[in-house]
């Protein structure tokens, strides 16, 4: 599996990392978490193929929303292994990177500020909202950003309303309005 992944450069990436999903699934070599470890090894494959906007949502929350189809379509493409067609698949799997890339751009336009915030802006809003309560040094760490830009940004999100700022100091956090 992972050398017909690395060595085929004809077919796109999304449609290799559905089929990389599926697989991985289908092989099932975990007695345990393989369909969480697919969805996580999905992810890491759409990140380096330059997806970067997948890690601000989360594939595993969409397909645990939508289970009962993912199962189905699973089960449905496994029947006829090891000749399957997996078109049905790479649909689901591509309707819930659709699902979640609208979710993401819903989060964006909260206030009508979209167009308006820089890209380390948007991550660090989007940070937030998943990670409410959460500290400058923390957002610094996980989004690799320097903790000065991180406060400066912070502080003018804070008097542009975006979020709100508790505490002082050390053990100020924040959230989203």
């Amino acid at each position: 599996l992972i050398n017909w992944y690395n060595n085929d450069n004809d077919t796109h990436p999304l449609v290799k990392s559905a089929i990389f999903s599926y697989e991985f699934v289908s092989i099932h070599p975990f007695q345990d978490g393989n369909g969480r470890l697919s969805r996580l090894l999905a992810t890491l494959l759409l990140l380096k193929n330059g997806y970067n906007w997948i890690q601000y949502v989360s594939l595993e929350h969409e397909i645990e929303s939508n289970k009962s189809d993912y199962y189905l379509v699973l089960r449905k493409c496994q029947a006829e292994r090891p000749n399957e067609n997996v078109s049905e698949w790479i649909n689901f799997f591509f309707d819930a990177l659709q699902n979640i890339q609208e979710q993401l751009m819903k989060k964006l336009e909260v206030k009508g500020v979209q167009t308006k915030l820089s890209p380390k802006e948007k991550s660090i809003l989007i940070f937030i909202e998943n990670n409410a309560g959460t500290k400058s040094g923390n957002i610094a760490e996980r989004l690799n950003i320097p903790n000065p830009t991180v406060k400066r940004i912070l502080t003018k999100m804070v008097n542009q309303n975006l979020i709100e700022k508790f505490g002082i100091g050390a053990g100020t956090n924040y959230a989203t309005k």
